[in-house]
């Protein structure tokens, strides 16, 4: 199995080792650096899987620093952290080949799930992405965006598909409603909470014929699928 090592370069020590301490929980090797000289260091010492770059960086910012990344290596996912939400910001960051860009404040389980995604997308992470999942005595394929229960075939549409999916990987915990509208919608504004509200309403038609499955809210949280 091999080791997934993300580089980290983060100013601010609170953060650095928040993120730090919480990637280590999930499993990853994580080295903090608290600014880009340090970590350009770093990289040609270490090998990395994959970059959470800050962007606004002393000596050195995450722009130049992935530069110089990308000179050596073209390949190693990167991921721009920043408090910055500018356009032109975000279409810098893309066009020095950036995998994704996340902007502060975020919640910890939704920078997870960009990781595991680009992991997963790049075919470096420790397994293939799971196609079929078992919800009850229900089978949802997701590549064919069906839901299965005694040879009766629902056909889902991507939205459905990609929530039902969000709720399986969250399996039996709470799922936050605004991580999931800006993991599907990318914008948790009022009009995409209503939309994802009816698709939640859908879901539960879907899965009524299993009594054991359930879709429940969780007050000022989100969602939690129970089976």
């Amino acid at each position: 199995m091999e080791e997934i090592r993300i580089l980290l370069a983060e100013d601010d020590d609170n953060l650095g080792s928040l993120l730090k301490e919480y990637l280590v929980i999930k499993g990853y090797k994580a080295d903090l650096y608290p600014d880009g000289n340090k970590a350009y260091k770093g990289f040609l010492k270490e090998r990395y899987t994959l970059c959470l770059l800050d962007v606004m960086m002393p000596e050195k910012d995450g722009f130049t620093l992935a530069k110089e990344i990308r000179q050596i290596n073209r390949d190693i996912p990167i991921i721009f952290l920043t408090a910055k939400s500018l356009k032109q910001d975000v279409l810098e960051g893309f066009s020095l080949g950036a995998d994704d860009y996340i902007t502060k404040p975020f919640s910890m389980e939704e920078l997870l799930y960009r990781i595991e995604a680009i992991l997963r997308r790049t075919q470096q992470g420790l397994n293939k992405p799971k196609e079929v999942y078992q919800i009850g005595n229900y089978s949802f394929d997701t590549l064919k965006q069906t839901l299965t229960i005694n040879k009766k075939v629902q056909k889902l549409t991507t939205k459905e598909a990609e929530l039902l999916k969000l709720l399986c990987t969250h399996q039996n915990k709470v799922m936050e409603r605004n991580f999931a509208l800006r993991t599907i919608w990318f914008d948790d504004n009022y009009f995409n909470a209503r939309s994802m509200d009816v698709y939640i309403t859908k879901l539960r038609k879907y899965l009524h014929e299993d009594p054991s499955v359930e879709i429940i809210n969780v007050h000022g949280k989100g969602f939690k699928l129970i089976n």
